[in-house]
């Protein structure tokens, strides 16, 4: 619910504070004092196209703050889950406009966008004459209340049609998972055919990379690497080199080596050094043979290393992945090349499916058709009460489909409804949306809002000065079903009538002072007292009269007798 609207710099608003509480809020004040603005400042904060117009002359920006309490509001968390937001049980809206244009939101001190913003204000509050933010247009949210005006027997059957749908979408995405239709498996097919073949005829091996990207630097490499070779064989085996030195000094060591087991030790340790040397250079040897006399195709080498990146570009990051793909692409045809015998019970499946599922459709569209008449014949008492009693009003439903021709592609029955209204007799039925302003408008939409508030996922209901040109009788139970409105959400309403003001839970006066000679609007709360004094004024009476104060007491006894009765 609204809690708190604050206003600066707009119209003859220099800043105010307006607190709301639950119940039935109403606004009164003289003509022209700016009960309009108040409303124009809501819908701004709530996403309406801004305008300069707006800003109070000789200021350069306006700036509107809502603030609500959205506690055990799932409608909300909703919202806020879907722009990955932190969700809170309080929600404010603060909304700039600048003289040169510019525009800047946000919701809990977050930057958002105007669209962001209709998002979450169109499941908070339903102003009565702004399209933009009317719930009960949208026939998606007129469906909603009429299954919630049918009550349990039909939550049942939407829970049963909820498992047997999940069902159903199973048993699709099975099918779906062997191929879809003929068409679509033979495309399949062929692409995982030239997928499993491509990567067959490749013979790949795992390690070969890193062995191929070696030989390619080896092959790069040959001629310092023959270098290198000769170097070491020319220091181990050439003439003078380690290997004679070594072999000279084993001799000697040899001769000493009778004269004592150290020495006899050391003549061992050096001809096993003579050993290694040996292998050494016959390893040499080997890799310099093997150089000369092998000539490696460098283009082989990366005519292969360019077909593995391809691969691993295509199928997988390395050897263990593409392999993985390869098995479940194989897998994959094994079963769409099987399809017919898996399918053949799937088909069936959904055939009976479907038969259940167009059964509770069938069910649940009855069902509805039977609530809607009721709503209707309630609705119609309603507009009687209100005086406009040669009103009509229909719950339209679109025709009932066939099974053959049924879309099952609903958790929700095949119905779409719209609410169709005409205020004079004679007149044709018209869809909300096209007959959507006008006094009798006003009157029906009251009406269905003491229908449906109960059931409305809307937290707070405005009505910008819905009862004029209606007094005495009417505006009696115009007041009455504002209070029984606000029994189950919060009202906030602009009124001209005594008898509206009278049942307020909290009473609003709008006033145009002059302050330092500028005039501006102000908002105050009115006690009881006050109260007693708006009333009089509003039936035109004199304040100082008894007769009107004794009127005005007796409007607000009635009031609240009525509300204790509700």
């Amino acid at each position: 619910m609204l809690q708190k609207l604050s206003i600066k710099n707009i119209a003859l608003i220099e800043s105010v504070e307006i607190p709301f509480t639950s119940g039935l809020n109403v606004l009164s004040g003289e003509t022209g004092a700016g009960k309009s603005v108040i409303i124009e400042s809501l819908n701004f904060v709530l996403g309406a196209k801004a305008d300069k117009s707006l800003i109070r002359t000789g200021e350069t920006e306006c700036v509107v703050r809502a603030e609500f309490d959205v506690s055990d509001n799932h409608a909300i968390t909703q919202v806020f889950n879907d722009f990955d937001m932190d969700a809170s049980d309080e929600l404010i809206v603060t909304r700039k406009f600048t003289i040169d244009g510019k525009s800047s939101i946000k919701v809990n001190g977050e930057t958002i966008t105007v669209g962001m913003l209709k998002k979450f204000t169109s499941v908070l509050l339903d102003v009565h004459g702004q399209s933009e933010h009317f719930y009960l247009l949208k026939s998606a949210n007129q469906l909603d209340l009429l299954d919630k005006f049918a009550g349990d027997k039909l939550s049942a059957v939407k829970a049963e049609l909820e498992k047997e749908y999940a069902e159903y979408k199973q048993i699709l995405k099975s099918i779906d998972e062997l191929g879809g239709d003929e068409e679509s498996r033979n495309l399949r097919l062929g692409v995982l055919e030239y997928q499993i073949n491509e990567i067959e005829n490749a013979e790949l091996k795992d390690g070969e990379e890193e062995q191929l990207i070696s030989l390619r630097d080896a092959i790069r490499n040959k001629e310092k690497i023959l270098n290198v070779l000769t170097l070491i064989k020319s220091a181990v085996d050439g003439d003078g080199g380690a290997g004679d030195i070594l072999s000279s000094v084993e001799r000697s060591v040899i001769g000493i080596a009778s004269y004592g087991a150290e020495y006899s030790s050391l003549a061992d340790k050096i001809g096993a050094l003579m050993s290694e040397m040996d292998d050494i250079a016959s390893d040499v040897d080997s890799l310099i043979d093997n150089l000369s006399e092998n000539e490696f195709d460098a283009d082989s080498v990366e005519e292969r290393l360019d077909l593995i990146k391809k691969l691993k570009r295509k199928y997988g990051a390395n050897y263990s992945d593409i392999m993985t793909f390869l098995s479940e692409a194989q897998a994959e045809k094994d079963k769409l090349e099987h399809f017919n015998e898996t399918a053949e019970k799937l088909l069936i499946d959904k055939s009976k499916k479907e038969n259940i599922i167009y059964e509770l459709y069938v069910n649940i569209h009855k069902l509805r058709v039977s609530a809607s008449e009721i709503f209707t014949n309630n609705v119609l008492k309603e507009l009687s009460e209100l005086s406009i009693g040669k009103a009509n009003f229909k719950v339209h439903f679109d025709d009932v489909p066939e099974k053959t021709g049924c879309k099952f592609n609903s958790a929700n029955g095949f119905d779409t409804v719209e609410f169709l209204f005409s205020a004079n007799l004679g007149e044709p039925l018209k869809s909300l949306s096209s007959v959507i302003s006008g006094g009798e408008m006003s009157r029906f939409m009251l009406a269905i809002k003491a229908q449906t508030a109960k059931y409305n996922d809307i937290s707070t209901f405005i009505f910008d000065e819905i009862d004029a040109g209606i007094s005495g009788n009417v505006a009696k139970v115009v007041a009455e079903k504002f209070a029984r409105i606000s029994k189950d959400v919060q009202v906030i309403a602009i009124t001209h009538l005594p008898q509206i003001t009278a049942m307020s839970d909290n009473a609003l006066f709008i006033e145009k002072v002059e302050i330092s000679g500028k005039m501006v609007t102000t908002v105050k709360s009115l006690d009881e007292s006050a109260k007693i004094n708006e009333i009089i004024r509003l039936v035109g009476g004199n304040v100082d009269s008894l007769s009107a104060r004794e009127h005005a007491t007796e409007l607000l006894k009635i009031a609240k007798t009525y509300k204790e009765s509700i």
